[in-house]
């Protein structure tokens, strides 16, 4: 059986609105989520992923007011991320109507409740959020420890886990993380160009196909969407499993069928 390629319209929120960033800074506003979640599920959306962005940074939990709103509005899977931090959260989010929770932070502080969460709720409910960024290096020798990568144009880069929405770095190699996150239980990876995020310069195929690759779980892959071909760039040269994006949705141009539709034209296996 051909498993269906996804399309994810992708809500960060800060302050009960919908923002879009580039490469996470210069955050201009997008509009209310609970009018954009109905929008992109009337759309033809498969999935949506709403995360509050500014939840763990600043110590605070998400918003589940705006959750039950928009989750009370859409009639697809919704997985929800930001401000997560213990097996409780979870299920709040859960119950608030999230079909999937979605950790960063908490996950890179505390793994064990990737495991937790997916003994409680199910794989299929834990995707794991990675904020990756290129940290580039003259000799792989130089960096032992970590997945060195040649690129084309016979420079070597690896790529670095940020968190608290991309304003720490961490030092540790998000290939790594990723491949224990698989080991620990999520059912999925949301995976993050952060080099790429809102630039609309295309996804970081390089990063996407590594993923998809190395781990048997899906990949969401997420960061520089800035037309169609993109996304048919990284299903057929990424391997990804979904595609996220927002900016290309959020200032109309284009909708989610005009999406699909040239997908499909290249042979990508669509829910129309």
């Amino acid at each position: 059986m051909v498993l269906t390629k996804r399309i994810i319209p992708c809500l960060d929120v800060t302050e009960g609105r919908v923002v879009k960033g580039v490469k996470f800074v210069e955050i201009r506003d997008a509009g209310d989520a609970v009018e954009l979640g109905k929008l992109y599920d009337d759309q033809g959306a498969d999935e949506l992923v709403f995360l509050d962005i500014t939840a763990s940074s600043d110590k605070r939990k998400i918003l589940i007011d705006l959750v039950e709103r928009t989750g009370e509005q859409i009639f697809i899977p919704f997985t929800v991320g930001g401000g997560i931090r213990t097996v409780k959260d979870i299920k709040k989010i859960l119950r608030s109507g999230a079909d999937k929770i979605s950790i960063n932070t908490a996950a890179v502080k505390n793994p064990i409740i990737i495991t937790e969460g997916a003994n409680i709720f199910g794989s299929q409910c834990i995707v794991t959020a990675i904020d990756a960024k290129r940290v580039y290096v003259k000799n792989p020798k130089d960096s032992p420890d970590k997945k060195v990568i040649e690129l084309k144009d016979e420079k070597f880069c690896w790529w670095e886990v940020y968190i608290n929405g991309g304003r720490t770095s961490t030092g540790i190699d998000a290939i790594k993380w990723g491949e224990k996150a698989q080991k620990l239980g999520s059912g999925e990876i949301l995976l993050t160009s952060m080099d790429r995020d809102g630039t609309y310069d295309g996804y970081d195929l390089e990063l996407t196909k590594i993923f998809s690759e190395n781990l048997d779980i899906p990949i969401i892959a997420s960061g520089g969407a800035g037309k169609p071909q993109h996304i048919v760039d990284v299903f057929k040269k990424g391997k990804a499993d979904a595609a996220l994006a927002a900016s290309i949705f959020h200032y109309n141009e284009y909708s989610i069928k005009d999406v699909k539709m040239i997908c499909k034209k290249n042979d990508i296996p669509m829910r129309i």
